[in-house]
């Protein structure tokens, strides 16, 4: 039962902590929707979703109401397109996005994920199709965001696969430089993606889900600082305890709102996604969070081990919230989207390559990170083969979201608006990764994916 303190410690912490319900996500399956004809299809796939998700916002809003809970984002997720794709005969199969930004835009969401490839052993025609049509549909659309899995800790890393990314970055940057390469804040590159994420841009519907499910991300830096506020001078083995009731807490609202969610929409409930998700908001950073810890600025030595127990910390409090937890459940850390970052990134204290350390222990990866407009598609491309690697030998989710801010140069300031926040422009090594890149065929899978 809910006492009156639990209840005044819940009010606090969403009128002064930031807390809130990051996204509620709709993953729906478009399998059914292939078709020859990318005009029949296209039909289809726009039919499905503004017929599943039509109530999916007004369900949201009215449960922001009545729960007084925030609900930021409300988005959808759909079957990895390549798949939906695979059976067209048409050449071009950009018809597809424009169907998922026309429903987005009907349905009312924030966001759509799924333009999306899985070829992390090899690439299907429908895969190069997709992959190559990527940066025109997302210099064309609004709400489409795109995602790429090119390694997992099975398969191991598909080379040709990364090569390929580098350049469609490069692409996407240079069709929305007008925009500071917006595009590119909208396209993920994986290894070992998860079937079941809510958060853009990144999210797709795998195909081991079901027809259509609800899928809950929360957040909550805000008011993990706040807790860590009363530990000052404390051992690690209060400050670890305090992540786990903080967590437990944060999570046990994501339920909540999950289940009713399910109920009022009739869909299957799918996951908690307790993620640690930073805005640009002041005091609502992962940066502040490790600051908090002890650090003076992210980056600092230590910060890798501050993370790797608020991370471990945060995932044992959420699975005691909840029976299924899922999604990515860990904290994030983009640049542009967390003001002590960004804070951290203009006073020096936080590299490329720090950041790379300290995705070994987070999850995602190297996210929203903003460079030079003049890095070479290689260069983008053994970044992404680094953060893979880490990935694959870690048995964990990595992703890169990079952007090459055309006509930027190291110290300049692009701006990405709303949750997207703004970056500094970060300085990448200079030295070349043309050879490398070059190679092609795939980087082995590492010898513990050999369990059966």
């Amino acid at each position: 039962m809910l006492t009156l303190t639990d209840i005044l410690q819940t009010i606090e912490m969403i009128d002064r902590q930031h807390l809130d319900i990051r996204t509620i996500t709709m993953g729906i399956s478009l399998c059914d929707c292939a078709d020859e004809s990318s005009k029949k299809a296209a039909k289809k796939i726009y039919d499905k979703i503004t017929r599943c998700a039509e109530n999916l916002v007004s369900t949201g809003e009215a449960i922001e109401r009545e729960y007084g809970i925030p609900i930021v984002n409300k988005r959808i997720a759909v079957t990895p397109m390549a798949i939906v794709a695979a059976s067209c005969k048409d050449g071009d199969i950009t018809d597809y996005a424009f169907a998922l930004d026309n429903a987005a835009k009907e349905c009312g969401v924030n966001f759509i994920g799924g333009y999306s490839a899985l070829v992390h052993k090899g690439m299907t025609e429908a895969d190069k199709r997709l992959i190559e049509s990527i940066p025109q549909v997302l210099s064309q659309t609004n709400l489409v965001c795109s995602s790429v899995n090119v390694a997992t800790t099975k398969a191991g890393i598909n080379m040709d696969a990364v090569a390929l990314m580098g350049s469609v970055i490069k692409k996407t940057a240079e069709l929305t430089a007008d925009r500071d390469s917006l595009g590119c804040a909208k396209l993920v590159v994986f290894a070992n993606a998860v079937e079941d994420n809510p958060f853009m841009a990144g999210a797709f519907h795998g195909v081991g889900e079901p027809e259509c499910v609800i899928n809950v991300g929360v957040s909550g830096p805000g008011v993990v600082k706040a807790a860590l506020q009363e530990c000052k001078g404390k051992s690690f083995d209060v400050v670890a305890e305090t992540i786990k009731k903080t967590a437990f807490r944060i999570t046990r609202m994501g339920q909540l709102v999950a289940m009713e969610a399910s109920q009022r929409l009739n869909v299957p409930f799918g996951v908690v996604d307790l993620s640690l998700a930073p805005t640009p908001a002041r005091g609502d950073s992962v940066a502040e969070i490790l600051e908090e810890i002890g650090v003076e600025y992210a980056g600092a030595h230590g910060t890798t081990a501050a993370l790797a127990m608020l991370n471990d910390a945060v995932k044992k409090g959420g699975v005691m919230a909840s029976s299924h937890v899922g999604g990515l459940s860990g904290a994030f850390i983009p640049v542009s989207e967390d003001e002590g970052m960004i804070r951290a990134a203009k006073a020096g204290a936080l590299t490329i390559d720090k950041l790379e350390a300290m995705t070994c222990v987070c999850s995602v990866g190297l996210d929203m990170i903003a460079v030079p407009g003049d890095t070479p598609a290689s260069t983008l491309a053994a970044i992404i083969a680094d953060e893979a690697a880490i990935g694959v030998i870690n048995n964990k989710t990595t992703a890169v979201r990079i952007i090459p801010a055309v006509g930027k140069k190291v110290g300049d300031i692009i701006e990405l608006g709303g949750l997207l926040g703004s970056a500094p422009i970060m300085p990448v090594n200079s030295y070349s990764s043309e050879r490398f890149a070059a190679r092609g065929g795939r980087i082995p899978a590492p010898m513990h994916s050999l369990k059966n």
